[in-house]
């Protein structure tokens, strides 16, 4: 009886407790129909949305915050965030906004321009082989009205100076809007009332993955616009890669073709760095009218912005009681006061050719070029390199500093080569030989950007050069590089058999040339006992093509060296000495770290075993390439 009463009290319990539980439920409001359940739902869109920068399918969470600022030109440089597209015609609604950003961005910049361009012939051996060149050098205005002020000394017009002013067919490439043609797609209208857009793939170039798509222009829109393919970044969408030409064209025009590459330089911008052109057939039978092979760099984006805004913030005030109680402090002896004299004479030249955008700022490759100059000589002074950003084959010294050109070190192909070139220079420092001592008036730095190889001059005389040579043999055999010359001659021969050909990469603007004529006009002994060059054997290589040392960057003018996977020969029409090749740069993103020390370190160091713990930190050796940097 007792257990019976005790079971109906639990079941009375429990029934109360369900009740009780379902009460509370039918209280609590139902969601509404068309409100969103915390449960992961299929998107049935109409078009699905491609793979361009949309991520993984994840749950609802709440938005990221932004990014931290970034260093740029200006805060309204970067562009604003967007949602990702979600169809095709969405990515080229995205490009063509972007593309037109770049041109607001770029509107009141003034890059500096290098074109140098060879005409090749067919050789049955070697391939398309120089026959002549061509270079520019000038400022180029991207504003509305795009105008270029050249460098060079005669006033002729930009197509003379690239084309030799040959016809009409040489020069019509450059109508629309001169060199912009190359730089975008279409200034003014790039757009889909003008042009069709094909999407072909998805593809990398370096670290970045892309969309290419195929340009066409609309009929009837008019002559001179761009037919090619495009290729665009899957983050921001900016046009990273023009390839093609413009059409159609008149029965007088005739337009060059143009692979043209950006580097992301700006946070969300990619700005125009390299341009190549080429034309030419030369298949079995063909004629061409005109063959060529061209490269154009732009650098200086930022050359006028340049500069310590907040130098004054940087000011330290010392207590008026702190005083030099060095040596120094003293008036200076006359030795010492004609020391500081060129010094001051050298720093205004220097500070003067880097605001001209024609020298880099110091960095990692003058340490290198000063290690090799302290295997040769100790002086009192010490002695520093720097790298002129331009293609010529050039070197000359200002006081205590030797500058080569960005050129003459792409082509040397091992160290005791830049030895030998450096060994010239260093023999005029150790001989007291300065021609730049009236720089040290400040009025002489005073005259336009454009007018710096009138202003500036740093030649010797004969008499100067001969004793140059005779003292950089005694340096040479004195240094480490003493048995290791050949290459150094070799190099010296294969620029007297192209340098006929090649008159505009040998005409120094600053310096002494280094070859008249073709003729090599410096450390010729040199030349004399070097062995014969000989195109046929693959593992000499007596010069490098141009472009295979020096990275430069085209918004700060920094510069640093570059290390090239090892590629073995195959046949001996890839050597190529002195000769322009296509661009195809390693696209990588701003933010993604690099280490530019390392690559500098690194980049002229020949293929050995790893470097003790007793290594110097600064490389010592050039690679000598005989199946690397090609």
């Amino acid at each position: 009886m007792r257990f019976t009463k005790w079971t109906c009290t639990i079941l009375m319990l429990l029934s109360l407790g369900a009740w009780a539980n379902g009460q509370a439920q039918s209280d609590s409001p139902k969601p509404d129909a068309g409100q969103a359940q915390p449960v992961a739902t299929t998107s049935t869109a109409a078009s699905p949305a491609p793979t361009v920068a949309t991520p993984a399918a994840a749950p609802v969470a709440a938005p990221a915050p932004p990014p931290a600022p970034v260093a740029s030109a200006s805060a309204s440089s970067q562009p604003a965030a967007a949602a990702a597209p979600a169809t095709m015609d969405q990515v080229v609604d995205r490009f063509i906004a972007r593309e037109k950003a770049l041109v607001e961005l770029l509107k009141d910049r003034t890059p500096v321009v290098e074109t140098y361009m060879q005409t090749v012939k067919a050789d049955s051996d070697l391939g398309p082989v120089p026959t002549g060149d061509k270079y520019f050098l000038g400022h180029m205005d991207l504003g509305e009205d795009i105008e270029h002020r050249t460098y060079l000394k005669d006033s002729a017009s930009i197509q003379k100076h690239l084309l030799g002013g040959m016809n009409k067919l040489f020069t019509v490439q450059y109508k629309p809007l001169g060199f912009s043609w190359m730089i975008f797609a279409d200034r003014d209208e790039f757009d889909r009332e003008h042009y069709e857009f094909k999407f072909i793939r998805r593809e990398f170039l370096g670290d970045v993955r892309t969309l290419v798509f195929d340009v066409t222009p609309m009929k009837g829109t008019g002559n001179g616009r761009f037919l090619g393919r495009v290729w665009v970044e899957d983050q921001d969408f900016n046009v990273v890669r023009l390839n093609g030409t413009y059409a159609p064209h008149q029965r007088n025009e005739y337009f060059f073709h143009m692979d043209s590459w950006r580097l992301n330089l700006v946070p969300g911008y990619w700005v125009p760095s390299y341009i190549y052109s080429e034309e030419g057939d030369f298949r079995y039978g063909q004629k061409n009218k005109f063959a060529f092979k061209a490269q154009t760099r732009m650098w200086g984006y930022d050359l006028k912005r340049a500069g310590k805004e907040d130098e004054l913030t940087q000011i330290l005030v010392d207590s008026p009681s702190v005083q030099d109680q060095s040596a120094a402090a003293q008036d200076a002896s006359p030795v010492e006061s004609q020391r500081l004299w060129q010094q001051q004479a050298e720093d205004n030249a220097l500070d003067r050719l880097q605001r001209a955008g024609l020298l880099a700022p110091e960095g990692e490759v003058d340490k290198v070029l000063q290690t090799v100059v302290n295997n040769m000589i100790d002086l009192p002074r010490p002695v520093r390199c720097r790298v002129l950003l331009t293609s010529p084959l050039e070197t000359f010294s200002v006081g205590n500093t030797i500058v080569l050109s960005r050129g003459l070190v792409d082509v040397l192909p091992d160290e005791a080569s830049l030895a030998m070139v450096l060994s010239h220079e260093l023999a005029h420092i150790a001989l007291g030989q300065n021609v730049g001592s009236k720089y040290a008036y400040n009025d002489r730095m005073l005259f336009a950007d454009e007018t710096t190889y009138a202003n500036l001059g740093f030649r010797h005389d004969d008499v100067e050069e001969q004793s140059a040579d005779k003292k950089a043999l005694e340096l040479l055999k004195n240094s480490p590089y003493a048995q290791k010359l050949d290459s150094a001659g070799l190099f010296l021969r294969m620029l007297a058999i192209r340098g006929a050909f090649l008159p505009g990469l040998l005409n120094a603007h600053l310096g002494n040339p280094i070859a008249i004529n073709g003729e090599p006009t410096r450390l010729t002994d040199i030349m004399n006992r070097a062995p014969q060059v000989d195109m046929n054997k693959l593992d000499q290589i007596a010069a490098l093509p141009l472009g295979g040392r020096v990275k430069l960057n085209p918004w700060d003018n920094k510069v640093e060296l570059i290390k090239s996977a090892p590629v073995a020969l195959t046949s001996v029409r890839e050597k190529m000495p002195f000769e322009v090749t296509p661009f195809f740069p390693r696209l990588a993103r701003l933010n993604v770290a690099t280490d530019v020390n390392a690559t500098a370190s690194a980049a002229m160091a020949p293929a050995a075993p790893a470097a003790t713990a007793s290594a110097p930190a600064v490389p010592t050796t050039v690679t000598p390439v005989s199946a690397s940097n090609q």
